[in-house]
């Protein structure tokens, strides 16, 4: 054979790393369910897209095709976000796998040279995405019979998606190469995604503005950051009577590409990008990072030895030392100004976003443009809680099994229980600061509509579809006071639900993944349900609505349409109480469901940790 048809060969086709990244992930339980449960989430999701969009009418070609678009629309929107959800998590393995048991130091002694390295363990884990948005491309096609779906639509829709996973798998694997990874990295990696897409987002919210389409009809004009977000990517192609690519026929061709194209813009961008990132990790795969060992940045900047350090005097630990213990384990000088600055930044926006709505005139855009960028940043801070509440709980426990820490607290008189208990207050005590910054935003919130907004308006009539006119607020400060009720159970329910897979998996990565999965899961069961309850139920569907922090963050955002079997029958005055009577009930039920978590962990916890150590 040639050598540079065997060259090419190896970059991809017969690449022995991407060979054994697919045939190994492909026979493994998690990667089949994963697979199964992203097509399962596809169907499901068009099928209630499909019912909500034909409504009692009956089941015809007509009612198809008129909803075919807002079916695709949905559909392609669910499936961007699954995409983002699932990238990172597949690409896991190429931050901790490849940089904590040092396998590219092995890779480098074989005759595989830079480029076919990285591009066999980018496009080894890269193809489970791809092979997901293929497995999902008969859907798609079903949905363009319905009519209102051009082909042209649907391969655009795809190659977001594509350009997203692509982007976010060369960020993967270059953090791996440059040893800049590890298995602290991975869960800082899934929320800087996420932070980016919800900046972005709501940064492009807060920029756009109102031009006329086509048609006569107000509608909202795309951003500088269009290009840059695969949400608002989709949403111009998608929505392009709502989201306006204005005109740019007399600009330069920069911006006529970047405002006037997007969509393409946006697919450049990213290849463009990853083809950077791929020749700057090819050119770094065999620079060999500098092992400092244990030592403090300090103690290398003064050449001293960990045996050099001056010693202190013993700290009291309290009466829990795992509980001390685990909320000082992360106390780096990093590690504290994030935590802390993640709180000031958040209230730091927040008073920016209400200084804004003070100074306004007070009409219904302002207030719906308040509205919806405090339900943005809320939405965004919960978010970034709850995933870093997880990546926490779910490595407290298989984290010092690989690390054989555990192996030594067996030898020692402190019991499960204990153990347990000082996991879960530990936890919650670290992440304090971040914890609070939802719950003080919205109680600072609710304060800012009980003092009238400083003169500014801070309700505005509005009048529902059977002619009733409520007075809406930018939020009820009910449901402020609610979700601070139940905020914080629901972060406890969450420790424990990390604890318990950490505790069953043998490695970090998995019981990260399967945490994330079974939470996503009951998050979205509990909010479908309660959202659904409170929109056809009067009076017990508000108190059920409350069982999800998600629910009451949509109610701030809109709580007539949410709430509306309710408004009908009773003011906003008894709505507020019953959200706040079953945000009690709900914070009771995750206190119950927590501790009820705790003793079973206790009794299974010394025959579950010696079966996965094969103490058994």
């Amino acid at each position: 054979m040639p050598v540079i048809l065997n060259w090419f060969l190896r970059l991809l086709p017969t690449n022995p790393i991407c060979l054994r990244l697919i045939s190994g992930g492909s026979r493994r339980w998690r990667h089949l369910l994963i697979r199964g449960g992203y097509l399962a989430l596809m169907i499901t999701v068009t099928l209630i897209i499909l019912l909500a969009s034909i409504g009692g009418t009956s089941l015809s070609m007509r009612s198809l095709a008129a909803s075919g678009a807002n079916i695709f629309q949905g559909t392609a929107y669910f499936q961007i976000f699954l995409i983002c959800l699932l990238t990172p998590i597949f690409m896991a393995g190429a931050i901790a796998h490849e940089s904590g048991p040092r396998t590219w130091d092995i890779l480098l002694t074989t005759p595989l040279n830079s480029l076919q390295i990285v591009m066999g363990n980018l496009f080894g884990r890269l193809f489970f995405i791809l092979a997901l948005l293929v497995s999902s491309l008969p859907l798609f096609v079903l949905l363009q019979m319905f009519g209102g779906v051009p082909g042209s639509t649907i391969i655009a829709s795809y190659a977001i998606a594509a350009s997203s996973a692509f982007i976010v798998a060369s960020v993967a694997v270059m953090l791996s190469v440059t040893r800049t990874g590890g298995r602290r990295a991975v869960f800082v990696f899934y929320v800087v995604v996420v932070l980016y897409l919800a900046v972005t987002f709501i940064a492009d919210n807060f920029l756009r503005a109102t031009v006329t389409n086509t048609g006569g009809q107000l509608a909202f004009s795309t951003t500088w950051l269009t290009a840059i977000n695969p949400f608002l990517a989709i949403e111009a192609l998608l929505s392009p009577s709502n989201y306006v690519v204005p005109s740019t026929w007399n600009e330069s061709w920069m911006m006529q590409q970047w405002m006037g194209r997007p969509v393409s813009t946006f697919n450049w961008l990213c290849v463009i990008g990853s083809l950077g990132l791929i020749i700057y990790s090819t050119l770094r795969v065999r620079v060999l990072a500098f092992q400092s060992g244990d030592r403090t940045w300090l103690q290398r900047l003064f050449k001293l030895s960990a045996a050099s350090a001056t010693t202190r005097p013993p700290r009291i630990v309290g009466n829990n030392p795992v509980a001390w213990r685990e909320s000082h384990l992360r106390r780096t000088a990093g590690l504290i100004v994030a935590r802390w600055g993640f709180l000031g930044a958040g209230i730091a926006v927040l008073f920016v976003i209400l200084g804004l709505h003070a100074a306004s005139s007070g009409s219904q855009s302002d207030l719906n443009l308040t509205r919806g960028l405090l339900t943005g940043l809320i939405m965004a801070e919960s978010i970034i809680v709850v995933l870093t509440t997880i990546n926490l709980s779910a490595t407290a426990v298989s984290r010092e099994r690989e690390e054989g820490f555990l192996d030594l607290i067996l030898t020692t008189p402190i019991q499960p229980g204990p153990y347990l208990a000082g996991k879960l207050l530990g936890l919650i005590r670290y992440l304090a600061p971040m914890i609070a910054l939802p719950v003080i935003s919205m109680l600072l919130i609710a304060g800012y509509v009980l003092i009238g907004g400083f003169g500014s308006a801070v309700s505005l009539p509005v009048t529902m579809v059977g002619g009733l006119t409520v007075d809406v607020p930018i939020m009820l400060p009910g449901v402020g006071l609610a979700f601070a009720i139940v905020f914080i159970p629901f972060i406890a329910f969450c420790v424990m639900v990390g604890l318990h897979w950490s505790i069953r998996s043998r490695g970090t990565i998995g019981s990260i993944v399967t945490a994330v999965l079974i939470l996503i899961f009951i998050i979205g069961l509990l909010g479908v349900c309660g959202m659904t309850a409170a929109r056809t139920v009067p009076y017990l569907g508000v108190c059920l609505g409350s069982m999800n922090p998600g629910n009451l963050i949509l109610f701030m955002n809109d709580p007539v349409e949410w709430l509306d079997s309710s408004w009908e029958q009773t003011d906003s005055n008894m709505i507020q109480s019953l959200l706040i009577l079953g945000a009690v009930v709900s914070g009771a039920t995750y206190v119950a469901i927590a501790w009820a978590m705790h003793r079973s962990m206790t009794r299974t916890f010394m025959m579950t940790v010696r079966r996965l150590s094969g103490n058994s």
